[in-house]
């Protein structure tokens, strides 16, 4: 099994919203001082799938990552979790694209790997949340689609059965290989690294590739590429109210409650 990873370096979705600030003047988001990278931690659902996988039926895992000024100690951890090799796709003209631009790279990236069986990707990135990527891959990559998927099984005949969860509950697909698949939380936590792992990975050094490298259209990379216009980016305000309801009894008290309520119109 040929294996492709597509995993995402992201601001700490767990740093204290206080420290995200808005440059509004270019609409980007000003990386928060003293908060570490990470990678998405939807992508390490990917990174589990495929070493199940690869645990299963043997083979190798390759990872891709796009994107400027990676923190390799950061890009290393599927690496130290059990991933084989690493690629990056790394240049400023990267900066700036959307989720089609992103698609395109990472199509003429895995295209230049080689013969592929599946490529796993989050089921969306912990900065964005578009979800875009994935479909858009598969497109370019002319082959099919499972999204949100909770379970991979490897059957005979150059197929996979899967599970792909629905909001009441989940359906069970086969897919012909090679395909992409984009992976939900429920498949169940991302293992942890070990120390074996992490000196293994900190020996390993990543392939790096500039857009040259892949052939890339530079009309359609980076910001040149954007197929979507970003007219607005801020910081939503939140406000709260409480208003007590007193009565000089408990039934007094439930009636000015349900009466309030309903001039409010919440029921």
């Amino acid at each position: 099994m040929n294996i492709v990873v597509c995993v995402k370096q992201v601001p700490d979705p767990e740093a204290p919203p206080a420290s995200f600030k808005v440059d509004t003047a270019t609409n980007r988001m000003v990386p928060p001082a003293n908060v570490p990278p990470v990678i998405s931690p939807f992508d390490l659902y990917a990174v589990e799938a495929a070493l199940r996988v690869k645990e299963a039926k043997g083979g190798k895992i390759s990872v891709i990552s796009l994107g400027n000024n990676l923190q390799r100690d950061v890009v290393k951890k599927p690496l130290s979790m059990g991933c084989d090799e690493l690629f990056l796709l790394e240049d400023p003209a990267f900066e700036g694209g959307d989720s089609w631009t992103t698609a395109y790279v990472l199509s003429l990236a895995i295209k230049k790997m080689g013969q592929f069986d599946l490529v796993f990707c989050g089921r969306q990135a912990a900065d964005w949340d578009a979800g875009q990527v994935g479909s858009g891959l598969a497109e370019l990559l002319g082959v099919p689609c499972v999204t949100v998927a909770q379970k991979i099984e490897m059957q005979d005949g150059g197929k996979a059965r899967m599970e792909r969860v629905l909001a009441d509950g989940y359906e069970v697909l086969e897919v012909s290989l090679p395909a992409v698949v984009t992976v939900s939380n429920e498949l169940g936590e991302p293992r942890y690294a070990t120390l074996k792992g992490i000196m293994a990975a900190a020996k390993k050094q990543p392939t790096v590739w500039k857009p040259q490298d892949i052939g890339a259209d530079a009309s359609k990379i980076g910001a040149s590429g954007r197929r979507t216009q970003l007219l607005k980016l801020f910081q939503p305000v939140k406000e709260a109210k409480c208003e007590i309801v007193e009565g000089e009894t408990p039934a007094e008290a439930a009636e000015k409650l349900a009466l309030r309520l309903r001039q409010a119109k919440i029921i």
